[in-house]
């Protein structure tokens, strides 16, 4: 990490998007609370975050071959500049007043688009400014400061809007810490774009000087044959292709229990209710934190075995939660579960953008992200439906079945031999 801190153009990396992601926070607590302040309703909030969500899993096809064919600082810098104006535009509306529903369905539209364009982008930028053996620490202290953002920033934009609501200072319109809320958002962007305008990638610049003939003919290749291209890529190569089977797997049987299983646990068994529930997610994202920063200074060649323990560890942490009744026992082992997720996803993006071509590191970017994206509406819908029929079953069968994809991964020489 300490080699990555003296790299200056990732430093402006850290610098911007370190800002840009606190001021995110501020845009989403901000963004639900406005949606309810002007309806009360929350199938308009769910017709919302579909709106958000739709469109940025499908247009990450379009924006990993995009970024593969301009560079990742272009496409971030456009990106931010889309959202500035956005933001700027719903903070004046709603400290005015004049903010209308049809409004927010658009910025919602228009934030997932985006979105699919910049997640791609942002995650395949970094072996442009740091040398192969710096990537682990990097994206560590990245990542860290990312988790950083997601513990700070809910507490002070929740604290801002209440305080500036009619509850807390009665003169004001109703509105008034929602658009304070979107102007402090707004207002990192412009450090994100004057620091992103400041580097100057070693690895682009070359690419642009030796690489113009290639790039001229992706360009004439067509928007889907790019896409296919990377697919492909992906399929042919059995590394890269048993990772995002890992990564897919992990995420399918995963992320819905955590986020509608553990709520559901909460509210039927555990006496602190809500109280419960923020805590055992802090314990997870606690525990990412902890993975990032102690995987970033892990020294190791093969990861392969390691990843296999961890999953199956997962497995059985799921399994835990779904029997237990004990608050803190969840907050312990959501903790525990959160220290080998960001470990994981910490080695494996490390580890793909040590081993991808620099001109295919967007499309894979965009996969990787997929993996994630593309997914959560399933994982959540099947986890709604059989968490009304026993909650316990489902983390116990999400546990079963992701215990038994580490114990198969491990039988698989295309993920023992995956090395750093």
């Amino acid at each position: 990490m300490l080699n990555a801190m003296r790299v200056r153009d990732f430093r402006l990396l850290w610098i911007g998007q370190g800002t840009s992601l606190l001021g995110d926070q501020f845009g989403m607590i901000a963004f639900p609370w406005l949606v309810l302040q002007l309806t009360g309703d929350p199938l308009a909030l769910g017709a919302v975050m579909a709106l958000m969500a739709v469109p940025r899993a499908l247009f990450m096809l379009v924006g990993g071959a995009v970024t593969d064919r301009l560079s990742s600082r272009t496409v971030m810098l456009a990106s931010d500049a889309i959202r500035l104006v956005m933001t700027l535009a719903v903070a004046l509306l709603a400290l005015n007043g004049h903010i209308q529903m049809w409004m927010v369905y658009a910025m919602a539209l228009i934030s997932g688009t985006v979105s699919g364009f910049f997640l791609p982008a942002s995650g395949s930028i970094m072996p442009a400014l740091v040398d192969k053996e710096d990537l682990q620490g990097a994206n560590s202290l990245f990542q860290g400061t990312a988790q950083l953002t997601n513990f700070v920033g809910p507490v002070l934009a929740g604290g801002l809007i209440a305080w500036f609501s009619p509850h807390g200072i009665t003169t004001l319109p109703k509105l008034t810490g929602v658009g304070l809320a979107f102007l402090l958002d707004s207002l990192t962007f412009p450090v994100s774009l004057v620091t992103l305008g400041l580097i100057r990638s070693r690895a682009q610049t070359a690419r642009n000087a030796a690489g113009a003939p290639e790039a001229e003919a992706r360009g004439t290749a067509g928007m889907l044959a790019s896409i296919k291209e990377g697919m492909v890529f992906a399929w042919r190569n059995p590394g890269l292709r048993m990772v995002f089977i890992i990564i897919t797997a992990v995420n399918l049987f995963f992320v819905g229990p955590l986020l509608i299983g553990i709520p559901v646990l909460a509210q039927m068994r555990l006496p602190e209710g809500a109280a419960a529930f923020g805590l055992i997610m802090s314990g997870y994202g606690g525990g990412n934190l902890l993975g990032y920063i102690l995987s970033g200074n892990l020294k190791m060649r093969r990861v392969g075995p390691l990843v296999t323990v961890l999953i199956v560890a997962f497995g059985i942490g799921t399994a835990v939660i779904g029997m237990s009744y004990s608050t803190l026992l969840s907050f312990a082992t959501l903790l525990v579960l959160g220290i080998g997720n960001g470990a994981i996803g910490l080695l494996f993006i490390t580890w793909l953008q040590r081993n991808t071509p620099e001109h295919m590191l967007g499309r894979m970017m965009n996969l990787l992200y997929m993996t994630n994206v593309g997914l959560t509406p399933v994982s959540e819908a099947a986890s709604g439906l059989l968490s009304k029929l026993s909650v316990t079953g489902l983390f116990l069968g999400a546990g079963v079945l992701m215990a038994l994809t580490g114990l198969w991964g491990g039988t698989r020489a295309e993920l023992k031999d995956v090395e750093m």
